[in-house]
């Protein structure tokens, strides 16, 4: 039962009984209680209570589920204007409030932000700036004060920190934000203006006008070391020249929202991904191989930017799903496009991948000396290694491990194109294994190059050559 858009009782404190049961868990003077009356009243005078999601990420207000009576979605650190637009664009009809603080906005979610504002669809942001990390024990935040001691800078922040950020002024800078407003709660009279800026934020949700940010200044006295009335002085007296007052940015959109229904149906969605081809992809493999492991396999595939490993990683994920298997490809490239490292993680499951990482895989496909080296002692006991033997001068010995050495990119060179290599360790991976039947392979490659049919014919010869590799020993 609800009183409005809050709840009659809030379970938060003592299950809800006595007087606990109809107060927040905010310190005395805190400004998220009078943020929180603000918008609850909003939702409800606006009648989208039974429509509406508030996101809630890390911080002071992620109890917030247990006070408004709304549909609620907790998200990581920073993450909660994402989440929204997940919430925006699976039911666009949603009235979505994404409400946040101001070390979880403005720095381990600022990325966050500025893009979701940017797309420019209908959403509101309550952002609460109180200068501080409030819950997490008092840091310094992106809008702590220069001069201001917190728990991580004891002497005040100075001037190595870096200016406090104007977020307000930020986000009204972004094309994609219509409204933006700084409002306060240190009087009656700028209290009207709060509740007044996150009602026609909300409001302008429900005409589909666009993205609207309302910055709230909020008095934090358990980590200001102050009394309530001590605290909106300091906020007076400090905040507002730093972050002053008003409406930063006020327009008509460009284009009103053009609400859509999204699909959920199966067919629809496959009909998508697959661009159109409706036939399903061939099976070739009788059953899963347990003879690798018994229910998952784990691989890693290592090399220099530009060798190929994460083009073979998503190959031999395409080819476990072909199967009916569950597949995963996790990427992790180094800070070069060609010469920096690069490895791929794959897992192929017979029901379900449960962790994509592969820290002791099963089998490794190394295309270079650092990447055997820093890898190969990490294979599974009785696991399979391979690496270029072209390039590789001096192979490690791993004992109880199948070691193969092959000439992936002489092989590839003496077809006559050097980026077929990771190809020839593909056929070496199959002859090897067995892991999949050749058949499996090939479909995939074959879909991987369906845009590009000449380069076909050299693949599947540099596929044979690999497995040729491993059989002539």
């Amino acid at each position: 039962m609800s009183v409005g858009a809050f709840y009659n009782k809030f379970d938060r404190h003592a299950n809800g009984a006595g007087i606990k049961g109809q107060s927040t868990h905010y310190c005395p003077g805190c400004g998220h209680g009078l943020a929180h009356k603000f918008l609850a009243e909003s939702i409800e005078e606006l009648g989208i209570q039974d429509r509406t999601v508030a996101v809630s990420p890390v911080g002071c207000s992620v109890f917030l589920y247990y006070y408004l009576d709304v549909g609620n979605t907790q998200a990581a650190h920073g993450r909660a204007p994402v989440v929204g637009l997940g919430h925006k664009f699976a039911n666009p009809e949603t009235m979505v409030v994404s409400y946040q603080g101001d070390g979880d906005l403005g720095s381990i979610g600022l990325a966050e932000i500025v893009s979701s504002a940017q797309v420019g669809v209908p959403m509101t942001v309550v952002f609460i700036n109180n200068a501080i990390y409030g819950m997490t024990g008092g840091q310094m935040a992106p809008t702590t004060l220069m001069g201001q001691k917190t728990a991580t800078s004891p002497h005040g922040r100075g001037f190595i920190n870096g200016q406090p950020f104007k977020i307000a002024e930020m986000i009204a800078g972004l094309d994609g934000a219509i409204y933006v407003e700084r409002v306060a709660l240190y009087n009656a009279r700028e209290r009207n203006k709060a509740k007044a800026a996150i009602k026609k934020g909300l409001r302008l949700q429900t005409e589909k006008k666009g993205f609207s940010f309302i910055e709230v200044l909020a008095e934090c006295p358990t980590h200001l070391k102050m009394s309530p009335v001590d605290t909106t002085k300091w906020l007076i007296e400090n905040m507002l020249p730093m972050f002053p007052l008003g409406v930063k940015k006020d327009v008509e959109p460009k284009e009103l929202f053009k609400t859509f229904v999204p699909t959920h149906d199966p067919e629809k969605v496959a009909n998508i991904v697959s661009e159109g081809r409706g036939e399903k992809a061939p099976r070739f493999a009788q059953k899963f191989p347990q003879h690798l492991a018994k229910d998952d396999v784990a691989i890693k595939l290592a090399g220099s930017g530009g060798d190929g490993a994460q083009t073979a990683g998503m190959l031999i994920t395409r080819a476990g799903i072909n199967e009916g298997y569950d597949a995963t490809h996790i990427p992790s490239y180094g800070p070069e496009s060609r010469g920096g490292t690069s490895y791929a993680d794959v897992h192929m499951a017979a029901e379900e991948v449960l962790s994509p990482a592969s820290p002791q895989p099963h089998i490794l496909i190394a295309f270079n000396q650092p990447s055997l080296e820093k890898f190969g002692p990490d294979v599974a006991p009785g696991g399979y290694i391979f690496y270029d033997s072209s390039v590789v001068t001096k192979a490690p010995k791993f004992d109880g491990r199948k070691v193969y050495g092959v000439p992936f990119s002489r092989i590839a060179k003496d077809l006559g194109k050097l980026v077929v290599k990771n190809i020839v360790a593909l056929g070496a991976l199959q002859a090897a294994t067995d892991i999949l039947p050749k058949e499996s392979f090939l479909a995939a490659i074959r879909m991987a190059l369906k845009s590009k049919c000449a380069m076909i014919p050299l693949n599947e010869k540099a596929f044979d050559w690999g497995i040729k590799a491993v059989q002539e020993g």
